[in-house]
């Protein structure tokens, strides 16, 4: 086996991880796969004799390719000025896909994508790689530019975010009957029943693209509102499919066998307190959505 042999097989080792990093940090699959791609390219172009731990060391590579894409982002405009539902996972009832496994090995639900997507770019690095992969602090001073205490800062500053994030019920079962509840009254055009499954501070998050009457992403409030939103698309319930997104029960919607919805929802107290739906056509396209041919 020649060095760069060698080289290419202990990248692969580390793929699986480094994409999940990007992910965390990305929130978009094709962009965690371009910023895993960028740290190939620095890999075979650098010098790692004297680098002890490769895996260690392609994190922070993948992390700072992270950093500047989103900082990238924000100097062009590019982050979403409203509503902005981050790429879902989706996979079957029962999961089993090494790789989505791999993703989503810390639960990194919709609900927390949503919340690391408003967080400054610097703070989410920090708690992305110091929390979810247990990176140390003065690995990601230099990445950030900040002395290893200001960086314990940023995490710190991330961390007190995130946990106002909506913590999911850890009874799966209990949550599908939650979900089961919410597509039958759907398709019955049930109000009161949809009520009755919804949080009276439930938020819905619709980034609809041009895929939905009037296009754009929507923020909508309050069990009334959101259960009035439901009905306006129940002509579509009988076309919803059960499977997990980001390791949560959801639904796949798909009239004739064509991607129109994925969508996502985040159960507490046995209540949904959160639901994200995906209708953009072309991020759809993007997304691995094999159940459908099951």
């Amino acid at each position: 086996m020649t060095d760069d042999e060698f080289l290419a097989a202990r990248f692969e080792e580390n793929r699986r991880n480094l994409r999940a990093v990007a992910y965390r940090m990305l929130g978009s699959l094709s962009e965690a796969d371009d910023a895993v791609q960028e740290a190939w390219l620095r890999l075979s172009r650098s010098d790692t004799s004297e680098v002890h731990n490769l895996g260690g060391w392609l994190t922070t590579v993948v992390g700072r390719v992270c950093l500047d894409m989103l900082r990238t982002r924000r100097s062009r405009r590019e982050e979403p000025m409203d509503v902005h539902v981050p790429d879902p996972i989706v996979s079957g009832e029962h999961g089993g896909d090494p790789e989505q496994e791999a993703l989503l090995a810390d639960s990194v639900g919709l609900a927390l994508l949503v919340v690391l997507e408003s967080l400054p770019p610097a703070e989410r690095l920090a708690f992305v790689l110091h929390d979810m992969f247990a990176v140390p602090f003065d690995e990601i001073a230099p990445i950030v530019d900040r002395t290893p205490a200001a960086a314990r800062q940023l995490a710190s500053r991330a961390r007190h975010r995130v946990q106002g994030a909506a913590t999911p019920d850890a009874d799966l079962a209990r949550q599908r009957e939650v979900v089961d509840a919410f597509l039958a009254a759907s398709r019955g055009g049930d109000f009161e029943a949809l009520v009755a499954v919804l949080d009276p501070d439930v938020v819905l998050r619709a980034d609809a693209g041009a895929g939905l009457t009037g296009g754009g992403s929507r923020l909508v409030r309050g069990a009334p509102a959101v259960a009035e939103q439901a009905l306006t698309f129940s002509r579509f319930a009988p076309f919803a499919r059960p499977a997990l997104v980001n390791g949560l029960p959801g639904l796949v919607t798909a009239p004739g066998g064509q991607p129109f919805s994925v969508l996502g929802f985040t159960v507490v107290g046995g209540r949904i307190v959160e639901l994200n739906l995906l209708a953009d056509p072309e991020r759809l396209s993007g997304l691995d959505l094999t159940i459908l041919d099951d």
